[in-house]
């Protein structure tokens, strides 16, 4: 690599093109930072174009580089998502411990009970198998202190090697992980057809994103034996143009580049992103230029990767 970026890059690229080594000889000018600008430069670092707030997030920091204040963190997931956490833990953990189990009165993102079982088919060793890794990785959301174990391989948070050997948890349970694996699901990304395994699948499944509700239906109809989904999986940056907040994340990110630019640009922007951000300063226009190119580098990343995930 020869001109790898620096680590604050990390959820947006890996190497430093132009525009990156411009962006980043800004800060030249304004170091040392202080600690507010660090913490906003942070927040920004963590943003992630998937995530099922991310227009509120990304709002949530323009604020802050308007006012110069980083807001305070909350480790609360909104509730709407918390409880749909809590409801797929309930139904799925439910089905597992008794199979037979009818008249559930709840629901999971506006899909009965009823019907989110039904995808699963008649019910064998093998699904209750399945069906468990799935309850482990909601479970995992809502107790931290009880980490999901990987199928396929160990990743962190942003794609680098994890640390834990993967499949060691399963040694008893080769068996199943083995079939789970060799289960494919065939979609497509970004239109083009695309596969991925059902462990995989399992492993990538995201509750903090935009489509968690959709990525559960699939993974269920999977194991219930619909391997050729209509809706495409989505799971982390995977079949990222397909969410609702794509056009306003490209909106932001377009305004964002105005500011710092100081230019002007036919493409749509947002006027009262302008007015959040304020007269412009140094900081704050290099603080606009990490997140608004960060942004459209999310949006525009390739999904080569995505086309065979097994």
């Amino acid at each position: 690599m020869d001109n790898p970026c620096r680590p604050w890059w990390r959820n947006a690229v890996e190497e430093a093109n132009e525009e990156i080594l411009a962006i980043d000889k800004m800060v030249e000018a304004i170091e040392p930072l202080d600690e507010e600008t660090t913490k906003i430069r942070g927040l920004i670092t963590g943003f992630e174009s998937c995530y099922h707030e991310a227009d509120k997030e990304v709002e949530r920091i323009i604020k802050a580089i308007g006012c110069g204040q980083c807001p305070e963190e909350s480790n609360e997931r909104p509730p709407q998502r918390k409880k749909e956490l809590e409801d797929c833990h309930r139904i799925l953990s439910r089905w597992c411990e008794d199979t037979a189990v009818k008249n559930i009165d709840s629901e999971f993102g506006g899909v009965s009970a009823e019907k989110l079982l039904s995808y699963i088919g008649k019910a064998s060793p093998l699904k209750v198998w399945q069906v468990e890794r799935i309850v482990d990785k909601v479970r995992a959301a809502l107790e931290p202190s009880r980490p999901y174990h990987m199928m396929v391989f160990d990743l962190g948070e942003y794609g680098e090697p994890g640390a834990h050997p993967v499949g060691e948890h399963y040694k008893d349970e080769a068996e199943f992980l083995q079939q789970t694996k060799e289960i494919i699901i065939h979609d497509t990304v970004d239109g083009q057809e695309a596969k991925v395994s059902l462990a995989m699948a399992i492993d990538m499944v995201a509750p903090c994103n935009w489509d968690f509700v959709g990525g559960i239906v699939t993974l269920l109809k999977a194991i219930g034996g619909e391997l050729h989904p209509e809706r495409p999986y989505v799971c982390h940056s995977r079949n990222l143009k397909l969410s609702p907040l794509y056009d306003r994340l490209k909106a932001i990110s377009n305004t964002l580049g105005v500011f710092w630019k100081q230019g002007e640009t036919r493409k749509p922007i947002d006027s009262n992103i302008l007015t959040l951000l304020g007269e412009s300063t140094p900081v704050k226009r290099w603080l606009a230029a990490s997140l608004g190119t960060t942004i459209r580098l999310q949006l525009e990343a390739s999904s080569d990767c995505w086309l065979t995930f097994c």
